[in-house]
């Protein structure tokens, strides 16, 4: 269909939004301080859609452009998630394999990854992550140099310190989903415990997405009451297994999920809605999140991406919480970085 500035054209060259609108006379142009909000996701897989149509119904965006290396299967979904334009908020939706579609974008959410061959290395499968990203980023900060990255690719750690460094963006506009889904399980399964909502639960899990993540027990508490302390005054014993348990059932619901219906999406896909709209809303809100941790809670030896907590806005990290960690937590910290440290110089980054 061919397109004129204003409006489709109708049978011979009739612009029909002329024609169906009268003009208002007198008119003033749009105020330049209205904010036109873009993400771009780039990678339409299951996790990739999953983000897309997440942000589609929480009324986000007013743009929404997909990037994918599969012409006809972009092409497909686009056409999908335009076809429930009458459910949904107005978003223009584009789709190209092109990056310059990605042009202006406030948010870019990377959902991008190669699949593990049976039987290959974690290693040669990041080599061939960071390969591909060296052709993705690039393009990314070309056409979006004030926007934020976000990172959801795995191993998201190491890859979203692969971003920063490939971008040249300062790191407080380069996050990973990091932690942020895990602490979600983390929050549901407590909740669950004690039968009460997720959203009452405070509680972190932080450091790698991963096997080495730390769970922080010492802050967490259930309508404004820490949990530990108040069963330390009430002489209630607890179990240091069941709580070990808890965050086991954590790191192995990833791999439930995946084993059961082969992938997961939906939780992803909230998550990453979730995360984009404390920056693009400027909601100041604090999620555990992939950031660069160097000089924090002891870390150092190298710059290293895991997860904190992070408040999030405009500007993308705004600040790192400092939340209280038991010398056992900080240690774990500090164990996690030296994880990914020693995979980055595997990498030869």
């Amino acid at each position: 269909m061919h397109k004129s500035p204003s409006g489709s054209l109708g049978p011979g060259g009739l612009d029909l939004s002329q024609v169906f609108f009268k003009p208002i006379h007198n008119t003033a142009p749009p105020s330049p301080t209205k904010r036109h909000t873009k993400i771009s996701v780039v990678g339409t897989g299951n996790v990739g859609m999953a983000i897309a149509q997440t942000i589609l119904t929480q009324d986000l965006v007013d743009e929404l452009a997909l990037v994918d290396a599969k012409a006809d299967k972009l092409r497909g979904e686009m056409l999908d998630l335009q076809h429930a334009a009458a459910f949904l908020p107005r978003t223009k939706i584009l789709a190209s394999a092109d990056y310059s579609i990605t042009e202006g974008s406030d948010l870019c959410i990377i959902t991008a990854g190669a699949r593990q061959i049976p039987g290959e290395s974690r290693l040669n499968l990041l080599q061939r992550n960071v390969t591909l990203f060296e052709m993705i980023i690039p393009p990314l900060a070309k056409y979006s140099p004030n926007s934020i990255l976000m990172i959801v690719s795995n191993p998201v750690d190491v890859l979203t310190y692969i971003a920063w460094k490939l971008s040249g963006f300062p790191s407080n506009r380069v996050i990973g989903s990091g932690t942020n889904l895990d602490s979600s399980r983390f929050r549901f399964l407590i909740a669950d415990h004690l039968d009460v909502t997720a959203q009452d639960v405070q509680a972190y899990i932080v450091g790698e997405h991963g096997d080495s993540s730390v769970a922080l027990w010492s802050s967490i508490s259930v309508g404004g009451v820490p949990i530990l302390s108040f069963l330390e005054k009430q002489e209630i014993a607890y179990e240091k297994e069941t709580l070990e348990n808890i965050h086991k059932a954590v790191v192995d619901s990833a791999y439930e999920v995946i084993n059961l219906k082969g992938y997961t999406s939906w939780a992803i896909g909230y998550s990453a809605a979730n995360l984009a709209r404390s920056i693009l809303r400027n909601q100041r809100k604090i999620h555990p999140v992939s950031v660069l941790a160097k000089g924090f809670y002891g870390i150092d030896g190298g710059d290293v991406f895991l997860s904190l907590p992070a408040q999030l806005g405009r500007g993308g990290v705004l600040g790192i919480t400092n939340v209280h960690l038991t010398e056992e937590e900080a240690q774990r910290l500090r164990d996690s970085a030296k994880t990914l440290l020693d995979v980055q110089s595997q990498l030869g980054i």
